[in-house]
């Protein structure tokens, strides 16, 4: 088990997933969505945070194992495997299936967290993927989001390596009945 996370270890996280992480509560359970070998399972649990990811490949289901629990699940042609559980925070790159997005959404916590990144439409003119069903349309991560406060948003361009991405950091409404605003501090703070 050792010599595969030494393997992985050198893969780096997103960048996004990096620069909003501040917003996640500290020792949160966390779930990574299609979490391939682990980068990010692997960033957050050295951050102290309880990590669980999901993929369909028993290969990269065995990778990401040494970094927290795992399942192996096909969440495109099987169920949500979370049904009725919530996560403290839930990151998403590089993987698109609207008919999960609710699920996915619907994971976040009260005062949970969002990170979400992947490919936009124009991306069809650099590279893959470039078919519209794994592409985002203009706004729509926007509009899946929308039960969330957003924290920040791009849709663009990106030139290393070239590819065009929709990204979202947003944040569930924690307990209201407080009466106090949610304090989330920008990154520098």
């Amino acid at each position: 088990m050792k010599d595969i996370a030494k393997l992985h270890s050198g893969l780096k996280p997103s960048e996004w997933i990096v620069r909003w992480s501040h917003l996640l509560a500290p020792a949160t359970s966390v779930l990574d969505v299609a979490c391939g070998h682990g980068r990010h399972m692997q960033w957050l649990a050295g951050r102290g945070h309880a990590v669980t990811g999901v993929d369909r490949s028993t290969e990269a289901i065995e990778a990401a194992r040494v970094f927290g629990g795992t399942v192996t699940a096909d969440i495109e042609a099987g169920p949500w495997p979370f049904s009725g559980q919530v996560f403290g925070a839930v990151v998403v790159t590089n993987y698109l299936w609207r008919p999960r997005m609710a699920d996915i959404v619907a994971a976040v916590a009260p005062g949970g967290v969002l990170l979400y990144e992947t490919f936009a439409a124009g991306n069809e003119t650099v590279g893959k993927p470039s078919r519209a069903d794994f592409l985002l349309q203009p706004g729509e991560l926007l509009a899946a989001c929308r039960e969330l406060r957003v924290v920040a948003y791009e849709d663009g361009f990106l030139a290393e390596p070239e590819r065009f991405v929709q990204r979202i950091a947003a944040v569930r409404a924690g307990n209201a009945a407080s009466g106090e605003p949610e304090r989330h501090l920008l990154p520098g703070n």
